[in-house]
């Protein structure tokens, strides 16, 4: 049991992992103060046009999966790494992560 736990102590790729899941925890609080940009944006030109605007709809769709696939990372659901990394509305290739299991 012990060595497991060194084991994973010492491994560099779950210390990067977290690195970078600190980073985009960060970056996700960031999209979300977007996200409720787009949401008054939208609340707006509806009340002035009557319609929603194509334009912001499609960037809140896009904030949208980004925001997805920063989750999906952040909870070990794939280990792509999310934009600037990867593609921008990349969902299609996240898959679920291996097990990795400790050498013995």
């Amino acid at each position: 049991m012990d060595e497991q736990i060194n084991y994973n102590l010492k491994n560099l790729s779950t210390w990067k992992r977290i690195f970078f899941m600190l980073i985009f925890a960060a970056i996700g609080g960031l999209v979300r103060m977007l996200i409720w940009a787009v949401i008054l944006l939208q609340v707006a030109s509806t009340l002035l046009t009557g319609k929603a605007n194509i334009n912001i709809l499609n960037f809140g769709r896009s904030l949208a999966v980004y925001t997805y696939h920063i989750l999906l990372f952040l909870t070990f659901n794939t280990e792509v790494l999310p934009f600037p990394f990867s593609a921008w509305n990349l969902t299609a290739e996240l898959q679920l992560p291996e097990q990795k299991t400790p050498p013995k």
